[in-house]
């Protein structure tokens, strides 16, 4: 049984009124942009209640089919809740496939947009997703399609370490943090992080090279350092959402 860290990517974003044609067009450079990230991420199938049923339900970066797709995910009862897609890479290997789940064109003032990746287990043939360079493309393609207020790829384990002590929905500052330029300017950060500008959307954080893993002292101190440090600054304020 494997017992390593599980990992996850995810971008975050608050009530943003957005039709099927807009989230079509965001989904389709999502989808293109993960094609160049790696080649595990290259192809998607819509989820459905069997393997076999997601097989005959391919996800291509085509802008007419991701609109059908999106109207058809509309949510059944509240319209202002937006759209639900779920995407599987086809890996049929337990604890080998990539997923995600995206809500988005929701513009209920209670509700967060997200998108969302579980991501293979360490140990896995295809353990090499879980890389710095891989994860943070993979937040750089969320961030540069959906727009999102915040980001982060870390593992369940650190997360959970640092839950009780974090704001609720305010940015966890993991091995990669997206941070939005809104958001203000990142400061300089200790050595070994590294710092990378995404577009004119925001900044990519990320603090090791290396795996980062919550049984690493050393991890979680500088991951508490970074946080500190952006904390001062301003830039970890929660999401906002109506009460």
């Amino acid at each position: 049984m494997l017992v390593s860290e599980t990992y996850y990517v995810g971008g975050y974003w608050g009530s943003r009124k957005e039709g099927a044609e807009e989230c079509a067009k965001r989904f389709e450079r999502f989808l293109k942009g993960l094609t160049a990230t790696d080649s595990s991420l290259a192809r998607w199938y819509e989820t459905a209640r069997t393997l076999e049923a997601s097989l005959k339900r391919p996800l291509r970066p085509v802008h007419d089919e991701l609109t059908r797709v999106i109207r058809k995910n509309r949510d059944p009862v509240f319209e202002n809740l937006g759209f639900h897609i779920g995407g599987w890479n086809g890996e049929a290997k337990a604890h080998e496939d990539c997923g995600f789940l995206i809500r988005c064109g929701s513009y209920d003032a209670r509700t967060v947009n997200r998108c969302v990746f579980n991501l293979p287990r360490p140990g896995t043939s295809a353990a090499h997703v879980l890389s710095a360079s891989v994860m943070a493309n993979m937040l750089r393609e969320t961030a540069v399609a959906w727009e999102p207020d915040w980001g982060v790829a870390m593992s369940d384990d650190h997360r959970d370490k640092v839950e009780a002590g974090r704001i609720a929905r305010s940015p966890y500052v993991g091995w990669v943090t997206y941070l939005a330029q809104h958001r203000g300017t990142v400061p300089p950060l200790p050595a070994p992080v590294r710092i990378e500008k995404v577009e004119d959307r925001g900044t990519l954080i990320v603090l090791t090279p290396e795996r980062f893993t919550a049984s690493n002292p050393e991890h979680l101190a500088l991951a508490e350092q970074v946080r500190e440090l952006l904390d001062r600054e301003g830039l970890l304020n929660p999401l906002h959402v109506e009460p």
